[in-house]
């Protein structure tokens, strides 16, 4: 696979909150080798929960079907709260459409099976920050 530029906005830390240990594994693996320096796992809410508490990262890779939980997305609202400098939320399920409108907004979602590739492409892009920023995005002919 060959590696895109790394450029300033590439995150340090990442946070897979993923109750599937191959997934889980396999995004970690991915993210390590593109150059992220620090992903930490965690299999429930609780466990992400805790991690948040300890260190906010730049970014959760966020399983919305959790075995503890089947609103992985409150994770999402909580981290609305932290304000403009909250971690980017890339939400990752195999039923996209499950996710409220409002909350889906917040971030990417990615459709599983995916390829860790494209999860890595998104990490390159700049974090769109609010409304204008999405609309710019959307209008974009690129």
């Amino acid at each position: 696979m060959k590696k895109p530029k790394t450029s300033s906005v590439f995150p340090g830390h990442v946070l897979v909150v993923e109750d599937d240990a191959i997934i889980g594994l396999t995004i970690e693996q991915a993210l390590l080798d593109a150059g992220v320096p620090l992903v930490e796992i965690c299999p429930t809410t609780e466990a992400a929960l805790d991690a948040l508490r300890r260190k906010q990262p730049d970014v959760i890779v966020l399983d919305v079907h959790l075995a503890d939980r089947d609103d992985g997305w409150a994770i999402a609202e909580l981290v609305r709260t932290l304000g403009p400098d909250s971690p980017r939320i890339i939400f990752s399920t195999g039923m996209p459409r499950d996710i409220p409108e409002d909350v889906a907004a917040m971030g990417c979602i990615l459709e599983k099976p995916y390829e860790p590739e494209i999860l890595i492409a998104l990490l390159h892009e700049p974090k769109r920050r609010g409304i204008i920023s999405r609309l710019r995005g959307a209008l974009s002919t690129d």
